[in-house]
């Protein structure tokens, strides 16, 4: 059965945004959410429910290079449990250790300095973060 999933490369400021579904496991970036606080404009958060009808949202986890969990851990945890109490569905989460050094380096690959903006950024880290789950399960 066929699943289209968010994903959420969690942050105080912006919020990446990706979708994928489980029958081609591929991952594209939708626009970020402006946040404040970590707090995300939560109707524009069911204007993308509403859109993509998502089966599961997956959430970066950000961990440190060690394992060890640190502030934003668990404030990514927190906005996790925040999506599922709103709107009822299902969260896994996924480490997202240097994604945003990859998305970076996508980025700078396709259109060098000009594509390194706080929110293209943000995105791409949730399309690798979704691409990271794809490939765990």
């Amino acid at each position: 059965m066929t699943k289209t999933i968010l994903a959420f490369d969690f942050g105080t400021t912006s919020i990446g945004v990706a979708v994928g579904q489980t029958v081609t496991s591929q991952a594209s970036a939708l626009p970020a959410l402006k946040a404040i606080e970590g707090s995300p404009n939560w109707d524009a958060v069911e204007k993308l429910i509403k859109e993509w009808q998502p089966d599961l949202f997956v959430i970066g986890l950000p961990f440190n290079m060690d394992g060890s969990e640190q502030e934003m851990t668990q404030k990514a945890r927190r906005f996790g449990n925040r999506l599922n109490g709103r709107f009822g569905i299902e969260i896994a989460y996924q480490d997202e250790r240097l994604s945003s050094v990859e998305a970076k380096a996508r980025l700078f690959d396709k259109k060098g300095f000009k594509g390194l903006n706080k929110q293209k950024i943000d995105s791409v880290s949730a399309v690798i973060i979704l691409e990271g789950w794809f490939e765990d399960n």
